[in-house]
């Protein structure tokens, strides 16, 4: 058992750095001068993305519902539409007002973190939930599995999330030039890989 909890922890570290995972915590940490803040939201997307995957994966083992990995196809199709909306709020903004980039934001509050770390944990959940009730007998080693999962995504995307928050930190945001294409770059790659997701979800 302790081998499956290492691979579920590594497995989870790794899902952290997923694409789609990636491009929505650079929309949140890129309002950040704090790389601080930033890894703070790192943590609290992985609280909200492993929290809702518990749940489901709770419901799920006690209720013994018949699930298809298909089932959650919408979900991803959701993820997609909440990328294309972070992004596409985001990049409105800027237009608006090129210089909110420079408005720097020490807003201790983790909510909209924890929000989409909780979309994204009920997208994915339908892997996570296939490999847990495939391979591991017992609820109790279900919902273990499920946590140390969720223990490895936090770590990754507090890595990911102050790594991303560099280029934004108060010393380089005075290169303009440089923080304004970042930022364009951050949200054109939400909206583009939203799409993505979408139109690759609800195609079939």
């Amino acid at each position: 058992m302790t081998e499956t909890l290492l691979i579920a922890c590594s497995i989870g570290f790794a899902h952290a750095f997923e694409a789609d995972h990636l491009v929505a915590v650079s929309s949140i940490v890129t309002k950040r001068n704090s790389t601080i803040l930033a890894i703070k939201d790192g943590i609290f997307w992985g609280m909200g993305h492993t929290s809702i995957i518990l749940l489901v994966g709770v419901i799920y083992m006690i209720g013994r519902f018949v699930l298809d990995e298909n089932d959650f196809r919408y979900f991803e199709a959701t993820v997609g539409l909440m990328l294309i909306f972070l992004g596409g709020t985001r990049l409105y903004k800027f237009y608006k007002n090129p210089e909110i980039q420079h408005q720097h934001n020490s807003d201790g509050s983790h909510k909209m973190a924890y929000g989409i770390g909780a979309v994204h944990g009920l997208a994915g959940s339908g892997a996570v939930l296939l490999t847990v009730l495939g391979q591991i007998k017992g609820e109790f080693n279900g919902i273990l599995y499920i946590l140390v999962f969720g223990l490895g995504s936090v770590i990754g995307m507090m890595i990911a999330a102050g790594v991303f928050s560099i280029p934004f930190s108060a010393k380089f945001l005075k290169i303009k030039w440089l923080s304004y294409s970042l930022t364009l770059i951050s949200c054109l790659l939400c909206i583009g890989l939203g799409v993505l997701i979408f139109y690759k979800n609800l195609s079939n």
